[in-house]
């Protein structure tokens, strides 16, 4: 797994601090350790998520496995945009040209 697939189009994102900000979507050079770390987290939080489902009738109930899904998918997004990003084909070609 070298790379994520991404559209490179900006994508809308809201914060608690900004109302919203709008970011590119790059494409990351994930390495094979980040990579697998992404898959366990990913099958944690699906497991969790699942069992939270199937296992607890009420909202009170799910309370500790949310915050450990949401607890997994911040260490997720920090494992993901550690990851450094990737020049698009139109900066590659720019700084070979030395355009930028």
């Amino acid at each position: 797994m070298a790379t994520t697939t991404s559209t490179g189009f900006s994508i809308p994102v809201a914060s608690p601090d900004l109302p919203s900000v709008r970011v590119r979507a790059a494409r990351r050079r994930i390495t094979p350790q980040s990579g697998r770390a992404l898959e366990v987290l990913a099958h944690a939080i699906e497991y969790l998520a699942d069992e939270s489902v199937h296992e607890c009738p009420s909202i009170s109930d799910r309370t500790g496995r949310l915050q450990a899904v949401q607890l997994l998918m911040d260490l997720n997004r920090q494992i993901y945009f550690e990851c450094p990003e990737m020049l698009t084909l139109g900066e590659r070609c720019r700084k070979l040209l030395h355009l930028s």
